[in-house]
């Protein structure tokens, strides 16, 4: 099973980035995927993620700013960062739960890409 991250960069506060996770080895279309980051000093936090049959959820730091969406043809999910803020800076991890819990536990995660946001 590999979760492949990408996307990650340097970018100026108000600016816009999108991360990709290209997702081998499991069903991609029978499991919920999810977007988590970790800053410096923190512990790793839920940012978005999705469930099979399509439903959505995100943090409230980054309602209205973030969107996770997916290709299956593709099989990559992507997080759609707008409005970034210097607090949005944080190492970006993508993850795969395979059962598809209500309550999403990751099996699975990418190797991680880091988002800059400078003021």
């Amino acid at each position: 099973v590999q979760l492949q991250a990408s996307g990650g960069g340097l970018v100026q506060a108000g600016g816009s980035l999108r991360l990709s996770c290209v997702i081998s080895g499991i069903d991609f279309n029978r499991n919920a995927m999810g977007w988590y980051r970790q800053a410096p000093g923190k512990q790793r936090e839920f940012v978005a993620r999705f469930r099979t049959g399509g439903k959505t959820y995100y943090a409230d730091a980054v309602k209205g700013r973030f969107t996770i969406s997916r290709d299956n043809a593709k099989t990559t999910v992507y997080l759609q960062m707008d409005s970034l803020k210097p607090e949005d800076t944080a190492v970006y991890y993508c993850a795969a739960d395979i059962q598809n819990r209500l309550s999403f536990i990751a099996d699975y995660w990418g190797q991680g890409t880091q988002v800059t946001v400078s003021s």
